[in-house]
């Protein structure tokens, strides 16, 4: 019972970390691997906005529509979840009388990113060395 309970810690603080090794895929975990995936950050579009802000400042609404092509609603309710859980940060302003949305990736958006991308490295590093 313990040695189970220490896996599940240890499983639960890599997935968190996203440091999971290739060597545990023993026991066929690389299902539970690819679900302990951030399934926020995992969506295209999503991940799209995550990493456009990653390597800029910050980027408008325009911006991001017309980097990702995608419609105003889908980019919309994308980053809405990403702001909902303080991914991104969402300013509002106007330029004259138009509106202006402006986005930027936080700290914990950032963290985000660098654990999804540690996982996906570990994933791909697992599949090449079957």
């Amino acid at each position: 019972m313990v040695a189970k309970t220490s896996a599940l810690i240890r499983e639960r603080r890599d997935s968190e970390t996203g440091l999971e090794s290739a060597s545990r895929n023993s026991e066929g975990r690389s299902a539970s691997r690819a679900s302990a995936l951030d399934r926020l950050i995992h969506e295209r579009i999503r991940l799209g906005i995550v990493s456009a802000l990653a390597v800029n400042d910050s980027l408008s609404f325009r911006e991001l529509k017309h980097l990702l092509k995608t419609t105003d609603g889908n980019l919309s309710v994308h980053a809405r979840k990403l702001e909902e859980a303080q991914y991104v940060d969402c300013q509002k302003s106007f330029d004259g009388r138009l509106p202006k949305t402006m986005y930027r990736l936080t700290a914990s958006g950032r963290k985000a990113l660098m654990n999804y991308l540690a996982h996906m490295e570990a994933l791909i590093r697992a599949t090449r060395a079957r």
